[in-house]
Formats: C-alpha cells, structure tokens, sequence
C-alpha cells in the first residue's frame, strides 16, 4: 500500500505543484480582479461534472467490481465491463456537454447570481467554451480507474500537469498583449486544449491494460448492472458533496468583488494536502480493499488493518498542513500568490479565509479514506446519507456566517468569505463523525489512538511556534516572500520531523528512511 500510495501522492505532488505554478501566473494577471472572478465561476460548472461523473464515481462504482474481476482472473469479463461503462460515459457526458453549453445562461444565473452585466456575460462566454473540455476531463477518469485497478497509479495521476502546463503557456505567451476579459477567453481554450492531452496521454495504456476494449452499451454484461445500481447512490453522494463548493460559490457571488476569487485560491491550497495525503492513500487502498475475500470476519480484520495504518499516514502529513495554514498561511499564500496585482492586501485576505478552511481539514482527509472503505464493500449509500447531512447543515450555517455574522461582530463584509470556509469544516466534521460510527458498526472499532494523536499535535504545535516567531522576529522582513516563505516552512518542516523522531512516531522515521533511499 505505501509504496502505491508513494506513487499517487507523487503523481499529484507534480500536478499539484503544476497548478500552483498556474495559480501564481493567474493570480500575476488577475489578482482578485472581475475577470479573475468570472473565470473562476465559470470553472466550478465544468469541474462539477468532472468531479460528479468522474474520477469520484468511477471510484465509487467501477473500480470495486473491476478490480474485484480482476482478482479472480476474469480479465475477459473485466474487459467488456470496461467496454460497457466507457461507452455509456461517453455518450452521458456527449449529452451533457450539448445541454451545458446551450444552458449556460441559466447556469450562470445559478452559480454565480451576483453577477451582473460584461461580469456575467465573460462568465456564460467561458462556460460555454470550456464544456467540450468537461467530456475530455471525465474520459480521463475512466482512463484513471482502468489504471488503478491495475494498480497503475503513477501515470493517471501526473497526466493533469499537461492540462496545467496548457493553461500557463496561454497566460504567459498572451498575458501582456491582451485586456484581462479577453486573456480569460484564451485561458479558457487553454484549457480545453489541455484536457484533451490528459486524456491522449492515458488512453493507449489503459487500452493495453484492459485489452479487447470495444465501443458496447450491453448493459446486461455481468457486473455491469451492480455498477450501475451502486453509480446512482455515488453519484448523488459525489453530487451533494459538490453542492457544498457551489453553494459557496453562489453565496461568494454576492460578497465584495474579490471574495470568489479569494475562496478560489483558498481552496487551491486546501486541496493540496487533501490530494497528496487523502487522496493518495485513499485511492491507492480502493482497489486492494475490494479485493479482499475470505470470510466475514477475516474481511473485516484485513478491512480494520488497512483502514488504521491508512488514517495514521494520513494524520501524520495532515496535522502540520492544519497548523501551517493557521500560524503560516501568510507565508504559503505570499510565496504562491504575490505577484503583479496580487499584493500582500490580497494575501492577507486569503490567508484568512485559508484558516476557515484549516478548520475541517484532518476530518475531511479522514473521511475520504472512510467513504472508500464503504465504496470498497460495494455500499454507496451510507456515504450518500452523510453527505446530505454535511450539506445540509453546511449550507445553514454558510448563510448566517456569510452574511449576519460580520454584521454582527462589526466587520467589512468581504469578511464573510471567511465565514463560508469555517461553516463548511464544522459540516465536515460532522460528516466524519457519522462516518466513522457507521463504519464501527459495520467492520468494528478503528481509532488512531489517543497517545498517536498527542504526539503528532504536539511536534506540530512545537514546529509551528518556532516557525512563527523566526519568521516574525529573526526574517528580515524586506526580504522578498519567497526567501522568506522558504525559511520559515524549511524550520517548520525540520522541527517537526525531529520532533517526530524524538516523540517515536513510527511514520517519521519510515518516512525519513524512504528518503534516504531515494537519493542514495
């Protein structure tokens, strides 16, 4: 598991790194412009049929049975389901990128209802551009679950650095000779053109892997109807999740200029640890979980063992990426993002709004690694139920804190971009509550352990404050921010490392001695 979780974390520690180098070209033409607004807008309705219809439900439907085939041996049956499932994803997202692209008004009234004249109108114009891209981007994700199950993490998950590296030549190479609106018109054929890459790039060795993949829609295939029975809950489940981005989204629409762009940033940073250490884990476990047999009872220990070495890899990355978004977000945001109209005004800003995100980071992690262990017993639905619950109550309080709460305490109203990302963890943390109860239930008890999780908050705690006052009295401060941002999170990431070693935590010293292989 960890050398496959090594492999996925690599592959989304570059594109990750990829689009953090995109976020700072963007930010250098953009800052928390109009355009910068309208492009991030628009980019959330693509990427919520990415999201809904694929790597999210593929994850949740497809992989358990394939990988589950390819256990047995039954590699001709695995392939005509691979078939059956790419041909309908093919011909859903075909339709649904027609209907996008003649909706989009609609849409845009929808997601983004604060948007009024040439804003609104750049918005329905990038949104209609970038639709045929969504196609492209979900054909990826069938391509990434035909990979995975063939326990192929590296390459499914290093291909978005092409769609990255597409977006930041058209920035660069128009950014100086065209106005922001037009430069976003560009920026979006960029992208379009970079999700085609990602998914060519994938299909010959998902082709090879699968073998005798032909066009097919007979749904009657063996397995093919338990993917579509379980697709229906995982999508919903997938879909109410999203829900959560959008709503905030909407409700960011009808804040100050500046705070969609603001929270667009934010969460850039905030899906860094998500992907590298959720994400990683998560998906390389998918597919060894589904393979597990043997009786109930011996299920369920393998299940427990995965499950509890899993959630402590990720707690040990996790809890420093918390506490270095609180004490040293500054640092992170200034060092990404400041640049051209990003000034250090706008780093403050989404600094803050980055600490509401911290506020559900672990159970967000956590309970992704949950969900699979569900999706990996072919159950769906119990993380449909929570999510409903998340959004639910997500929603309830992003609409006091939004907007009555800066009122409340006597604070700009710009503010409550802040308010949306804390309503949004306290929800999360509910949701991992309910899953970590019903998971309890289903294979028994899994706990990181009390002593574990004292020692990993307390090296952070002790890493953060060192690093904190270095960088607040010892870092000259007219040094440029990056200098300054590379000190002061080298410090914190030694002091937390020594810490780690000096307290025992088993993943410090293993993590530290893959290193030192590496580069021996």
């Amino acid at each position: 598991m960890r050398n496959h979780a090594f492999l996925v974390g690599l592959g989304i520690f570059l594109s990750r790194i990829a689009g953090l180098v995109r976020e700072r070209v963007f930010a250098h033409f953009f800052g928390n412009s109009d355009a910068g607004d309208a492009f991030k807008a628009a980019l959330k309705i693509p990427n919520f049929l990415q999201n809904l219809l694929g790597e999210g439900v593929l994850s949740a439907s497809f992989i358990p049975v394939y990988a589950e085939m390819l256990a047995k041996k039954h590699d001709e049956e695995a392939a005509r389901v691979a078939s059956v499932i790419g041909s309908l994803m093919f011909l859903l997202t075909s339709i649904l990128v027609v209907l996008g692209v003649w909706a989009t008004p609609v849409l845009i009234d929808v997601i983004a209802p604060g948007f009024t004249g040439a804003k609104r109108d750049l918005t329905v114009q990038i949104v209609q551009i970038l639709f045929p891209g969504t196609g492209f981007a979900v054909l990826s994700a069938w391509c990434l679950g035909i990979l995975n199950s063939h326990k192929k993490f590296f390459l499914s998950y290093v291909a978005p650095v092409i769609w990255n590296v597409s977006i930041i030549i058209a920035l660069v190479a128009w950014g100086s000779k065209q106005t922001q609106f037009d430069l976003a018109i560009t920026a979006s054929w960029g992208l379009v053109v970079g999700s085609l890459l990602q998914f060519l790039v994938q299909l010959p060795s998902a082709l090879r892997l699968a073998k005798k993949v032909r066009p097919s829609l007979a749904v009657r295939v063996a397995g093919v109807p338990t993917i579509l029975k379980n697709f229906v809950p995982a999508l919903f489940s997938r879909g109410v999740v999203q829900i959560v981005a959008y709503i905030d989204n909407m409700l960011a629409s009808l804040l100050p200029t500046g705070a969609v762009s603001a929270l667009a940033y934010a969460q850039t940073l905030y899906l860094l640890p998500i992907s590298l250490f959720g994400m990683s884990v998560s998906a390389a476990e998918l597919p060894a979980m589904s393979q597990a047999t043997g009786s109930v009872e011996e299920r369920n220990v393998y299940l427990r063992e995965r499950l509890q070495k899993g959630l402590q890899q990720i707690a040990f990355f996790i809890v420093p990426s918390v506490l270095a978004f609180v004490f040293l977000g500054n640092f992170i945001v200034g060092a990404l993002f400041q640049t051209g109209h990003f000034d250090e005004y706008s780093t403050q800003y989404v600094w803050y709004v980055l600490m509401g995100s911290a506020v559900g980071l672990f159970a967000s992690t956590q309970g992704r690694l949950y969900s699979s262990t569900f999706y990996s017993l072919k159950d769906p639905r119990t993380p449909l139920k929570f999510a409903i619950v998340r959004v639910v109550l997500s929603t309830s309080l992003a609409i006091f804190m939004a907007f009555y709460l800066p009122g409340i305490l006597g604070i700009e109203s710009r503010w409550g971009a802040v308010g949306l990302t804390v309503s949004a963890g306290v929800a999360g943390w509910f949701e991992y509550a309910l899953l970590k109860l019903a998971l309890k239930k289903r294979i028994g008890k899994t706990e990181l352990g009390l002593m574990f999780q004292t020692k990993i908050w307390l090296a952070g705690l002790i890493a953060a404050t060192v690093a904190f006052a270095v960088g607040k009295w010892f870092v000259p401060s007219h040094l440029h921010i990056i200098i300054r941002a590379v000190v002061v999170l080298g410090i914190y990431g030694i002091v937390y490392f020594t810490c780690g070693i000096l307290f025992k935590i088993e993943q410090a010293s293993t993590f530290l001695q893959k290193i030192k292989r590496r580069l021996g």
